[in-house]
C-alpha cells in the first residue's frame, strides 16, 4: 500500500490520464473510448487503495443512474414503436417552403429533445431530414447542422433533456417546474436565433450548393444496435399502441414531475418497469437501446472524482482562485469555465468537475444552460453533432468542421449572450 503522499500523487495521476482520455476521446495507441478510460481510472483508484469499494459505490449518485437509465427505456419504447420516424417523415412530407420546413424541423427537434434523449432523436431525424433535401435539391447542410443544434438547445429546456441536467438536477435538487419555468424563455428565443442565422446568415442562402457523394447502398437494418460509428436507426412500422404507452408513460412522468415532490428516479424508474411489461417487446431488446456505455462513464467519473476530492488538491486549486478574486459560482466565471471545459472534455466530465463547488438554483441553471449551449460550439461539442455528421455522410452529404463551425460558432455566441442577459434580467 502507497504512503499517503505517493498515494495523492498516484490519485491526481490517475485523474490527469482520465481527463486527458476525456479530451482525446480516449487514450494514445490504446484501444480504449471515453467510457473504458472512466472505467479502468475508477479500477486504479480502487486498486491503490485511495478509495475502499464501499466508498466508490457511495461515491456514485445512484439517483442520476437510475434516472438515466429509466429514460434510455422510455427512449428504447418510442424508438422500437416507430414514433420519432413517424413524425419525422410526417413533418418532412408537409407542403412548406424551404425556410417554413426549417423552422418545423427545429421546433420538432427541440421539443422531443426536452422529453426524450437529444441523441436518439438525431439518430431518427436525420436521414430523413437528408433524404428530403436532396428529393427538394435544397442544400441539407443548413437543414441538418440545425438539427443537431436544435435538438442541443432543445434539451436544455428541461433536468430531464440530456445527461448532464439529469446529473445537474439530481445533486442539487433543483425543482422540475422552476427549472423549465426559468430555462424556457432563453431556449425559446435560442431557437429563434438558430432559425434566423440559418435563414439569413451566410448559410442560408437556397442557392447554396451541399458537397454531396454518392450515398452507400443502405445495410440491411435488424432493428438491432449498429456495432460501430453511429449507425442508422432501423425504421420498424409504426406501433400505435407501443407509441400511445409510451407517451402516456412520458406525460404521467412530466406531470409529476412538475406536480408534485416525488423523487424523480423513483417514479422514472416505476415508468421503466411499466414499459418493460410487455407481450410486444422482449426485454432484452429493448435493453439492447439501453446506452450502458454511458452509464459505465457517469459510474467511472464519480469513483474518479471523488478520490480526486479526497485529496484536497481541488478544494485548494478553489480556493486560490477564490483569493485572486475569481469565485466559481458568480455567473461570469462559470459562464467562461462551463464554456471552455465543455468544449475540452465534453460536457458531462465537465460538469463533474463544477458541480462539487456549486450551490443554488441559480448556479444549477446557469450551469445547465451553459454546458448544454456550449455543445454546439464545436462539431466534436457534443454527441449530437457527431452522430449528424455520421449519418449525412451515409446519405451521401459531406459536413467537415468548417460547414460545422459556420453555424455552431455564431450560434452558440448569440445564445450564449441569450442566457446571459436573461439571467441579468432577472
Amino acid at each position: 500500500m502507497l504512503d499517503h503522499g505517493r498515494l495523492d500523487w498516484g490519485v491526481v495521476g490517475v485523474f490527469m490520464l482520465v481527463y486527458l482520455g476525456m479530451l482525446l476521446g480516449g487514450l494514445p495507441r490504446l484501444k480504449l473510448n471515453r467510457s473504458g478510460v472512466a472505467l479502468l481510472g475508477a479500477i486504479a483508484v480502487i486498486g491503490l487503495g485511495a478509495v475502499s469499494v464501499e466508498q466508490a459505490a457511495r461515491a456514485v449518485d445512484l439517483p442520476t443512474i437510475l434516472l438515466l437509465f429509466s429514460f434510455m427505456v422510455l427512449s428504447a419504447q418510442m424508438r422500437l414503436g416507430g414514433f420519432y420516424t413517424a413524425v419525422t417523415q410526417k413533418v418532412a412530407g408537409l407542403s412548406l417552403g424551404r425556410n417554413a420546413l426549417l423552422a418545423a424541423i427545429i421546433a420538432v427537434a427541440a421539443a422531443l429533445s426536452a422529453v426524450f434523449s437529444n441523441d436518439i432523436i438525431c439518430l431518427a431525424m436525420t436521414p430523413v431530414v437528408a433524404r428530403v433535401c436532396l428529393q427538394r435539391r435544397t442544400d441539407p447542410v443548413p437543414f441538418l447542422v440545425g438539427l443537431a443544434c436544435a435538438a442541443n438547445i432543445g434539451s436544455a429546456a428541461t433536468l430531464i433533456g440530456n445527461p448532464q441536467n439529469m446529473l445537474i438536477g439530481s445533486v442539487l435538487q433543483l425543482p422540475f417546474g422552476t427549472y423549465v419555468r426559468h430555462a424556457a424563455l432563453p431556449v425559446l428565443a435560442s431557437l429563434v436565433l438558430l432559425w434566423a442565422w440559418l435563414v439569413g446568415g451566410p448559410v442560408g442562402s437556397p442557392r447554396a450548393v451541399a458537397r454531396v457523394m454518392p450515398a452507400p447502398a443502405p445495410a440491411e437494418a435488424d432493428g438491432a444496435p449498429s456495432s460501430g460509428g453511429f449507425g442508422p436507426l432501423p425504421t420498424p412500422l409504426f406501433d400505435a399502441w407501443q407509441t400511445t404507452k409510451g407517451l402516456v408513460v412520458a406525460a404521467a412522468l412530466l406531470l409529476v414531475f412538475l406536480f408534485t415532490d416525488w423523487p424523480r428516479e423513483v417514479t422514472a424508474l416505476v415508468g421503466a418497469g411499466v414499459l418493460l411489461l410487455s407481450r410486444r417487446f422482449q426485454s432484452s431488446h429493448v435493453m439492447g437501446f439501453v446506452d450502458w456505455e454511458l452509464l459505465v462513464l457517469f459510474i467511472g467519473l464519480f469513483i474518479v472524482n471523488h478520490a480526486f476530492a479526497a485529496t484536497g488538491l481541488a478544494a485548494q486549486a478553489v480556493a486560490a482562485l477564490a483569493a485572486q478574486g475569481v469565485h466559481l459560482g458568480e455567473p461570469g466565471p462559470l459562464l467562461l469555465a462551463g464554456v471552455g471545459l465543455s468544449n475540452l472534455v465534453s460536457n458531462v466530465p465537465a460538469v463533474m468537475l463544477l458541480l462539487p463547488h456549486l450551490q443554488g438554483f441559480e448556479a444549477g441553471l446557469l450551469l445547465a444552460l451553459v454546458s448544454t449551449l456550449a455543445g454546439n460550439l464545436l462539431l466534436v461539442g457534443s454527441i449530437a453533432n457527431l452522430i449528424v455528421v455520421d449519418l449525412a455522410a451515409k446519405s451521401g452529404v459531406l459536413i467537415d468542421w468548417r460547414a460545422h463551425a459556420r453555424i455552431g460558432v455564431p450560434v452558440t455566441l448569440l445564445t450564449l449572450a441569450v442566457v446571459w442577459l436573461a439571467l441579468s434580467i432577472r
